[in-house]
Parts: C-alpha cells; sequence; structure tokens
C-alpha cells in the first residue's frame, strides 16, 4: 500500500488499469472489506481524478468505477449507510474494495476499526434514470384523439 500511495501521491498521473467501461458500469453492487485514508494525504495531494484530496469530503477510491460515480456504501455490522463519489483509484490491498476518505468512514464506523465489512451499491446517475422513465413515457401523438 505504501509503494501505491507514494505512486498516487501527487507524483504524476498515475492510476491502477481500469478494467473496460462496460466492465464497470455493470457493477451494480459488491461485498467486501473497506478501509480509509485520510491525514496523511489531506491537502496534500491529488487524486487519480485531479482534486486535491480532502479527508472530510465524502469521497471513495474505487479500481474501476469511473469518476464521478455515486456509491452507497453500508457497513454490514451496524447497517449504517454513507454515499461517496469516486474520485481516487485503489484500494492497493488486494483484499479491499474500496478506499473511503475519514469523513466518509466515520459516517459508518470509528476510525480505529481499520477495515470494516460493507456492501455497495452503485447508485444510477441521473441520465440513466431518466433513460429508464423515459420508455415508460406514452408519445402523445400515438393516442387516439379525444372525443370532444
Amino acid at each position: 500500500m505504501v509503494l501505491g500511495c507514494l505512486l498516487w501521491g501527487g507524483y504524476g498521473n498515475w492510476s491502477l488499469p481500469l478494467q473496460s467501461h462496460a466492465q464497470a458500469a455493470t457493477l451494480k453492487s459488491a461485498v467486501g472489506k473497506a478501509s480509509y485514508y485520510g491525514p496523511n494525504f489531506h491537502l496534500r495531494s491529488r487524486t487519480a481524478s485531479g482534486e486535491l484530496m480532502n479527508m472530510y469530503d465524502l469521497t471513495a477510491a474505487h479500481r474501476t468505477l469511473p469518476f464521478g460515480t455515486r456509491v452507497k456504501v453500508t457497513n454490514l455490522a451496524n447497517n449504517k449507510s454513507v454515499i461517496v463519489r469516486i474520485n481516487d483509484r485503489g484500494p492497493f490491498h488486494g483484499s479491499r474494495v474500496i478506499d473511503l476518505s475519514l469523513g466518509a468512514f466515520r459516517r459508518i464506523s470509528k476510525p480505529g476499526k481499520g477495515t470494516i465489512s460493507v456492501k455497495l451499491t452503485v447508485i444510477p446517475t441521473q441520465s440513466a434514470q431518466l433513460k429508464g422513465i423515459s420508455k415508460k413515457i406514452v408519445d402523445p401523438m400515438l393516442l387516439p384523439p379525444m372525443k370532444p
């Protein structure tokens, strides 16, 4: 993790190789371990998306989800959840599915825990939701004429 953090901590635009966007886009949920990062990077380094790392923001690192994706992260031990925005790549530890900012982690657990078991649920974008709704809308031009 240290090597990954050094590479990703502001020394260029290094990021993990992505799966295809189609594979990343099909991820709807996952279960695994989550950890957090914060004080060592807070306002000192940039995320893979180019943002200044702010440990109080509700953000996270994921290996494949596109930047800007919103994800609901639920702590399986206490059922608390938080919605985060993906703005970084990682986690760099093989058994983890997501790295949360300290602010996001605090919403669902105590930071002293280190890692917790979580469920990730990708929140559809507004445009994806609108596409689903538009299929249910009937074109008024296809309706029969109204009787007077």
